[in-house]
């Protein structure tokens, strides 16, 4: 299984960044996938997941900024953040909803003015 995290950067607090994840070697179509982030010294948390119905959960500290989708065409999950906050700052990541696979390199995510 491989999962490719793209589309991080540097961003002011208030603003928008859309990264993707692309997944290999998995029935991607039947799973709930997952966003998770860590930041610097602190444990790796979920951030949000979609079901294979199109069934989503956010964390509250995102809720109503972040939103996430899926092309099963293209075995691909994103995540939409807007109203960026300096908290969001982190290595973000996706994997499988409550089956963690091996984890993939992430993409970083830094909000700051």
């Amino acid at each position: 299984v491989r999962f490719e995290e793209s589309g991080g950067g540097l961003v002011q607090p208030g603003g928008s960044l859309r990264i993707s994840c692309v997944v290999s070697g998995l029935d991607f179509d039947l799973r709930t996938m997952g966003w998770y982030r860590q930041a610097p010294g602190e444990q790796r948390e979920l951030v949000s997941y979609i079901t294979n119905d199109q069934t989503t959960y956010y964390a509250n500290s995102v809720k109503g900024r972040f939103t996430i989708s899926r092309d099963n065409a293209k075995n691909s999950v994103y995540l939409q953040m807007n109203n960026l906050e300096v908290e969001d700052t982190a290595e973000y990541y996706c994997n499988v909803f409550a089956d963690w696979q091996s984890w993939g390199p992430g993409t970083q995510v830094t909000v700051s003015s």
